[in-house]
């Protein structure tokens, strides 16, 4: 003898449950969070902005390492730093799907973060050579390599600004 509160309860169970299984199915696992950028220059900018404050601190670092003020594993730690916030950097540019007319734009400053953590990655070369006693012969090939890459990037930040639209 089963009473009508009972049966109602066991089939509001089942149907929770079934309703449960059945969302597992219908929410998508790939939970990432997605920004959806709209104002491409601003974005841009900040970006910019952010990668000139890069660039300040890592001369300034730069220049006390040649200078020996600051030791070389120091100037490592801050370039490591650095160089995974260009990284990220360039992750938000490539998905921020820039649309067409920001398209190129957006591709010449990614280019120029490249040079730039190309550039970072020389002078953590000269950091371990110093570190290890280096030799000024086997540093002149390294210091060209150094300010081509800080060249580069320079000349692609310029590039990017000249392709904006509305210019």
């Amino acid at each position: 003898m089963t009473s009508k509160k009972g049966i109602s309860l066991t089939i509001g169970i089942l149907a929770a449950i079934t309703i449960a299984s059945f969302m597992f199915w219908f929410i998508p696992e790939n939970n990432e969070m997605v920004f959806v950028i709209s104002d491409f220059e601003s974005h841009l900018d900040r970006v910019k902005d952010v990668h000139g404050v890069i660039k300040e601190g890592i001369d300034s670092k730069f220049q006390k390492l040649l200078n020996e003020e600051i030791s070389p594993q120091e100037y490592i730690e801050a370039v490591e730093m650095s160089s995974s916030q260009i990284k990220s950097h360039i992750m938000q540019l490539v998905e921020s799907k820039a649309t067409v007319e920001w398209h190129e734009s957006y591709i010449n400053y990614i280019e120029s973060l490249k040079q730039y953590n190309s550039y970072l990655r020389e002078t953590i070369v000269v950091a371990t050579l110093m570190e290890e006693g280096m030799e000024s012969v086997e540093t002149g090939k390294i210091f060209d390599q150094i300010k081509e890459f800080k060249e580069n990037s320079e000349s692609l930040i310029l590039r990017s600004d000249n392709t904006r639209p509305g210019l």
